[in-house]
């Protein structure tokens, strides 16, 4: 027999949505207003997104944008797939402290993990530009790499590479033809994760970042200052949407990652 909840927890969601939501609605909605006034509506209209295409600083931003997420994507993917493989095998012991220093970079405050870095770059002298803010965003994408493949990893257990094995199978081939299929749908998702991260991220750019790498929110932040334009609220709605988009592909693969698994798992 299935409990009924409160009416009020209800009213509680309702008005919770309403809060995070509306105020990106609003963004989206004067996005297409035919007006530089943000306060009044005008008409509807796509000249504030066609503007962005002729905008050199935009397309500047959003190609160093481009290129941190994707390079910073591809070697935290690597980086931390591999420390998912690689910790996986320890003891209890040492793998939870292990993990307790893979989590940290997720839940430390940005605008920590920002001054650190800044005062590390200070301190190796090393000059702030496109590489501190690739390197800064490896960093922090890292553990969710992590996160998400020691998830897979977790949740499939050991019984099929220890039957690969006793079935004379090498390592390699072992993780070829076991492990990997198994862990791909995380490692995908985990690279998708970290790209949104990496899209989105403004506090920890915005401390190591130099004259010449100037990334979409940065970029964002700086144009607000003078006041909020109707080309800021299309550039928001862009990102939003890349975003929505990008955490829909990740949960897609994880869920496909977990349907797959328990198809094989059935009796034959």
């Amino acid at each position: 027999m299935k409990r009924k909840s409160h009416p009020l927890l209800g009213i509680h969601s309702v008005l919770m949505m309403i809060f995070i939501y509306v105020p990106i609605l609003l963004i989206i909605i004067y996005s297409f207003n035919n007006t530089r006034l943000s306060g009044d509506w005008e008409g509807f209209t796509f000249d504030w997104y066609a503007s962005l295409m002729t905008d050199d600083h935009v397309l500047e931003a959003l190609m160093n944008s481009l290129t941190v997420g994707i390079v910073s994507t591809i070697v935290a993917t690597l980086l931390g797939t591999v420390g998912a493989l690689s910790l996986r095998g320890l003891g209890r012991r040492w793998k939870g402290s292990m993990n307790g220093l893979m989590y940290l970079p997720v839940i430390i405050p940005d605008i920590i993990m920002g001054l650190s870095l800044l005062v590390l770059f200070n301190q190796m002298h090393v000059p702030l530009g496109k590489a501190t803010v690739i390197i800064a965003h490896i960093t922090f994408s890292m553990s969710y790499v992590y996160v998400v493949v020691t998830a897979r990893l977790a949740g499939m257990g050991k019984q099929l590479e220890e039957a690969a094995a006793d079935l004379g199978a090498t390592p390699w081939q072992t993780f070829r033809h076991v492990t990997w299929p198994q862990i791909f749908p995380g490692v995908i998702s985990g690279a998708l994760i970290a790209f949104t991260m990496s899209l989105d991220d403004f506090m920890v750019s915005f401390f190591v970042a130099g004259p010449s790498s100037t990334t979409l929110p940065i970029y964002i932040y700086g144009q607000v200052k003078r006041g909020i334009s109707p080309e800021i609220n299309a550039l928001c709605t862009l990102l939003i949407v890349v975003s929505v988009v990008l955490i829909l592909l990740a949960q897609f693969f994880l869920n496909r990652g977990k349907g797959q698994k328990k198809h094989k798992m059935l009796p034959i």
